[in-house]
């Protein structure tokens, strides 16, 4: 899995220098955006969460979420909840019986996913 065309993968060197190029201003928005991020994705399973989005290839429903993952549905819920506020999940419900819901990624979610393949390839190589 190899990063967005427009995200080019970074060497810690090009990172810190992007980082270093940054106003005062914009590196105090960027390092607040990191923290609220890393905030999210800490919440209990939070990442195996998003991680089913990133190979999902296709929306997903509550009952898909509780099938692949042993979360509790109410955490489950409230993951999907965060998310969504959070603007990296899509929510569709649609007026049946019984009713659905679907998940569905944002942009700003895919641009995420690049991460799970590069700690998949990690786990190939390391154990912990």
């Amino acid at each position: 899995m190899s990063a967005p065309p427009n995200l080019p993968e970074l060497s810690r060197e090009e990172a810190t220098e992007l980082r270093d190029s940054l106003d005062p201003d914009e590196r105090e928005r960027v390092r607040e955006t990191v923290a609220t991020l890393l905030d999210l994705l800490g919440k209990a399973h939070a990442m195996a969460v998003l991680s089913e989005f990133a190979f999902a290839g296709e929306p997903l429903r509550f009952s898909d979420l509780e099938a692949e993952l042993d979360v509790a549905p109410n955490t489950l819920s409230a993951r999907l909840r965060d998310m969504t506020d959070a603007g990296l999940l899509e929510r569709e419900s649609y007026d049946e019986m019984p009713p659905r819901v679907e998940y569905e990624p944002t942009p700003k979610a895919k641009a995420l996913f690049p991460v799970f393949g590069h700690l998949h390839r990690w786990a190939i190589d390391h154990e912990l």
